[in-house]
């Protein structure tokens, strides 16, 4: 999404979960916390500047010469993070950005989202938000272990370590000979294969040549080589997988690619 786009706001609801909303009523609203629209994201840009020329300005001329005489009534918006989302006005606050108006009046309805976000946040930094619950809604990692933080640079880490987790929850499971709870396997792989995959890697130069890398990016590069080292030698360990990704040579479009694309989840919302 282009940095100067109106930003949808089904692209915040599809990934960020609707947990409440009320109705506020009518607010006086800073202009420059409208950052977003319900329907109207490619007419206008962020700065509310018509996209196309006719129609549009045509329509900001026609309402300027209707309302010369009398307050225009008020916008109606969603806010979420104290940042608002046109429902119904975006002309008003066109032709009040025009103007260099600093407020609005408003209509708002308050929507109480699972994390907050700022006006900077972009889409993929959404799709992050939404892989990382995810991932931890279906491990249940923080059930045994809270003080686990496990982030990736991009979002298909989440997806990939997710399959090595149900693969570690189905064989735990067999070696029982019944199904093992997913937040046990889950905190079994965390103590028998994650904590024992970072001790490796913190012993080599990896976190040190691989900085742009987050400890679980480095974690999951390090496991699959592990499991390509064990296809030919069953005893070959994490050390090992370890000192083999430390000797590889680091390229230079994979760190532009990394540092390019890397997001970090958004906070959750503790209220």
């Amino acid at each position: 999404m282009a940095t100067d786009a109106l930003l949808p706001l089904s692209a915040v609801t599809d990934h960020l979960r609707i947990v409440g909303q009320n109705y506020v009523g009518m607010r006086t609203i800073p202009i420059d916390h409208i950052v977003g629209s319900v329907d109207r994201s490619v007419d206008f840009d962020r700065f509310f500047r018509p996209r196309k020329r006719g129609d549009l300005n045509d329509r900001l001329k026609a309402l300027r010469q209707a309302f010369r005489d009398r307050p225009m009534p008020p916008i109606s918006v969603y806010e979420a993070s104290e940042l608002y989302f046109v429902a119904d006005g975006h002309h008003r606050v066109a032709l009040a950005r025009q103007d260099g108006g600093e407020f609005i009046d408003a209509e708002v309805t308050a929507l109480h989202l699972s994390h907050s976000f700022d006006a900077n946040v972009d889409m993929l930094q959404l799709v992050h938000t939404e892989q990382h619950r995810q991932f931890e809604e279906h491990t249940g990692l923080l059930v045994h272990h809270p003080e686990a933080t496990i982030e990736f640079s991009r979002p298909i880490g989440y997806a990939e370590l997710t399959e090595i987790i149900d693969a570690h929850a189905y064989e735990l499971s067999a070696k029982h000979g019944a199904l093992v709870p997913m937040a046990e396997a889950t905190a079994d792989w965390y103590e028998s294969s994650y904590l024992p995959g970072l001790a490796a890697i913190q012993a080599t130069a990896l976190p040190r040549i691989f900085s742009f890398k987050t400890p679980s990016d480095t974690y999951l590069w390090t496991f699959y080589k592990l499991r390509e080292l064990r296809t030919y030698d069953r005893s070959a360990d994490w050390p090992a997988a370890a000192a083999a990704r430390a000797s590889e040579p680091v390229q230079r479009s994979h760190v532009e690619t990394a540092r390019r694309e890397r997001r970090t989840p958004l906070p959750t919302r503790t209220n």
